[in-house]
């Protein structure tokens, strides 16, 4: 407890005083010429070509546009809000709302629009930006509801009647600049580290999603902290893909860099990500465990095509040398002279041309978060020599509050508790996080506030969890989503569907048994490996819909139902399963933004599917 209090008290006399407005202000003195952000916004397809932004060009662009917020009548405290993909304009929206004193809410593209209309009822922004066509449709209910004084489109072929193109909205802001650049200069000097900068809406697994309200200290304290597990000097240079909504890319893609600086590649379509890639070659990789584990499935897909039968021995005993050298750099373990030898040879030989093909070869940190790694993911990259760092935080924690890093990591857990934050466990198992990157309430929502904290500031996360004797976490399942059959057994479902989805065929799985004799499955296809192995098996022209009725596919998934079985407890093991003839995604609401189930959601729209699973 004390090392943590003394941490604490360090990182706090580090960040003393300092908002994330005025580390912009150094950034930019420090990094000036240097590019900040590369977007594709209005270059040809295809071209390898990125329009890119200096640190220096990001600011003063900032400031034009706090600028034009302060003339719409933009007050501080207000809140903007932004619906776009990852681009420079979403970036820029958010800085020009920091510097005029407001609060930013980015807002998933995903939502529908009574979903964008409880979001923007609760969140009353005074300024919207919207990206495109289809943003303005999802906003048409909401706009007429909330009444902002303003309207910003980004798309300039999207016309909307009373709507500011990006282009007027820039004009007005050099317009007005030199007439209020003093107001500006006043609104961003005066902003507090206690002061909100962000709310980060919950992606509501169930319910209406709840306001987190970040400040500038909870993030400042975050990064700093970080900072110290990662221990990753050179240069950073990065993909954004991820929502800017979710916590983890806000502070990735937007805070960190801003008070760190880096060089950020923005993904629009995440679609795009792997050419991506290959052009950037990031030194810094991060991915929710379904992004890592389609680079997997891509990865074995190159590897079953091999028909060489040396060259796959190589690749096999390559990657088993990776997976030894990786679990001797874990906690406690030593690497010896002899391994680290071997492990250079195979790395230059077969590893790192491995990794050159996906344009991860200059990754020295990679990192997942959002939902717990699965093991053999994990150690598929380790394989590869990749040790992937598991985090584990919420929206309300500012992000981590454990991690692994360099010289602490063990494969299978989320890490130990960062510097200058508490962690333990309470007496059913849930984890329980303290410290400056706690939120102190949520917006507007009292009840929901008084769950969260406790009277000692204790964050009660939902999530169960086991502490080793060396302090690193390793997270079960969600509290409210632990199943418990009629024969009393507690079961993490998660864990099941980890185990089902380990085959390339399966895209999702859903283990479903509250309250029931057994448990069952829901299964959809991957809509990218589905259609490979049909061709395969010789089977033409099949949409996912008539695969997920052909008797060759079932079979193989039968096989991995089997295989997973294998590894679990009687009480644990699949009975019955269903293959769906759909596929799951944000947009068909079984997911949410960041690809984590929505159970409820699965719960009641599959409710006849499951029933037959038990019927007789």
């Amino acid at each position: 407890m004390t090392d943590v209090l003394a941490e604490r008290a360090e990182i706090d006399s580090e960040i003393a005083g300092r908002t994330i407005a005025s580390a912009f202000a150094e950034t930019t003195l420090a990094q000036g010429d240097n590019p900040a952000y590369s977007d594709k916004i209005g270059i040809e397809a295809g071209s390898t070509d990125w329009r890119t932004t200096t640190w220096n060009e990001l600011r003063a662009n900032g400031l034009t546009l706090a600028a034009a917020l302060v003339d719409l009548g933009v007050q501080p405290g207000d809140r903007v809000a932004i619906m776009a993909t990852n681009r420079t304009e979403h970036v820029l929206a958010d800085i020009a709302a920091m510097h005029a004193g407001a609060i930013a809410v980015s807002i998933y593209n995903t939502l529908s629009p009574t979903q964008v209309s409880y979001v923007a009822g609760h969140s009353a922004p005074s300024v919207v930006f919207l990206e495109n066509a289809d943003h303005v449709a999802r906003w048409q209910q909401a706009l007429t509801e909330i009444k902002p004084l303003a309207v910003v489109v980004m798309d300039e072929d999207t016309h909307v009647d009373d709507a500011l193109t990006w282009t007027e909205f820039v004009e007005r802001g050099r317009a007005a600049q030199s007439r209020l650049a003093a107001e500006v200069e006043q609104r961003w000097q005066a902003i507090r580290p206690e002061d909100p900068i962000t709310f980060v809406y919950t992606s509501g697994t169930t319910g209406n999603p709840k306001a987190v309200v970040l400040t500038h200290r909870n993030i400042m304290f975050e990064v700093a902290s970080t900072d110290r597990t990662t221990k990753t000097p050179g240069e950073h240079i990065a993909l954004s893909y991820l929502p800017y909504a979710h916590v983890a890319e806000r502070m990735l893609g937007i805070y960190l860099p801003q008070i760190n600086g880096a060089h950020l590649y923005l993904i629009a379509d995440p679609k795009l990500l792997v050419a991506a890639l290959g052009q950037v070659r990031p030194t810094r990789f991060f991915g929710v465990p379904r992004v890592w584990e389609k680079i997997q499935t891509g990865i074995n897909g190159l590897l079953a095509m091999e028909t060489d039968e040396a060259k796959k021995e190589a690749v096999a005993t390559a990657m088993a040398t990776g997976l030894e050298y990786v679990t001797s750099l874990e906690y406690g373990n030593t690497t010896s002279p002899e391994l680290q030898a071997r492990f250079d040879a195979m790395d230059a030989a077969v590893l790192t041309p491995m990794k050159a093909m996906l344009g991860l070869d200059r990754v020295d940190w990679a990192g997942s978060a959002s939902a717990p790694m699965p093991l053999e993911t994990a150690k598929f990259f380790a394989g590869l020599g990749f040790s992937i760092y598991d985090i584990y935080g919420m929206s309300e924690t500012s992000g981590a509050v454990t991690a692994c890093g360099p010289g602490s990591f063990r494969l299978g857990t989320v890490g130990r508790a960062q510097p200058g934050i508490e962690v333990r466990l309470a007496e059913d198992g849930e984890v329980l996080a303290r410290g400056p990157v706690a939120i102190e309430s949520y917006f507007e929502n009292p009840e929901a506030t008084a769950e969260l904290l406790d009277a000692e500031g204790w964050v009660h996360t939902g999530d169960i969890g086991t502490l080793d004797a060396d302090g690193f976490l390793k997270i079960v399942d969600r509290k409210k989503e632990l199943i418990i059959t009629s024969q009393g057994k507690n079961i993490s479902p998660s864990n099941i569907e980890n185990y089902l989805k380990e085959s390339p065929l399966v895209g999702h799985a859903l283990a479903y048994g509250e309250g029931k004799p057994y448990v069952v499955a829901i299964l959809t296809l991957d809509p990218d490996v589905a259609p490979i192995i049909a061709g395969k098996l010789g089977i033409d022209e099949a949409s996912l819909a008539e695969l997920a009725q052909n008797p060759a596919i079932l079979g193989i998934v039968a096989q991995a139902v089997e295989k997973a079985n294998e590894r679990l407890s009687r009480p644990e093991q699949v009975k019955k399963w269903t293959l769906l003839p759909v596929e799951w995604s944000a947009e068909s609401a079984e997911l949410t933004p960041t690809l984590k189930l929505k159970r409820r959601v699965v719960h009641s729209n599959y409710a006849a599917e499951i029933d037959a699973l038990y019927a007789g």
